[in-house]
């Protein structure tokens, strides 16, 4: 758990090798809900930190999901495609309910990323 890095959005970020693995992080699984639908993004779409990239609709409501850094699409969790098999990250939102992976345009946006502690910490002071 200590390498993921957090967005303020409430995305986690898990980087390797000039790439991004991205997805949501339990809080907002829970504020969310039970997931219903995912809008998954276009694989080679160029997207900018803070861009909406896809959406997620649970029973409560419709959330953007924003790119916590700059990159391309190289690829989506195709296993999130249908309304039965999307409810994985409800279970799982750190791990199998991963959305997407960049290729990271400027890798130093990651150093404004948050650890889990500071995440935590600016979960408390919000």
């Amino acid at each position: 758990m200590d390498n993921y890095l957090y967005s303020k959005d409430h995305e986690w970020v898990l980087q390797q090798d000039g790439r991004a693995k991205v997805g949501i992080s339990e809080i907002a699984q829970s504020e969310l809900g039970d997931i219903s639908f995912v809008e998954l993004p276009e694989v080679g779409r160029q997207v900018s930190r803070g861009e909406a990239v896809c959406s997620i609709d649970s029973l409560k409501s419709t959330s953007e999901i924003y790119a916590p850094v700059s990159g391309t699409i190289l690829e989506v969790n195709e296993g999130l495609a249908d309304e039965q098999a999307c409810t994985i990250i409800n279970s799982d939102p750190l791990g199998q309910g991963w959305l997407f992976v960049l290729e990271m345009s400027d890798p130093k946006e990651i150093e404004e990323l948050l650890t889990r502690s500071e995440y935590e910490h600016y979960l408390e002071s919000g």
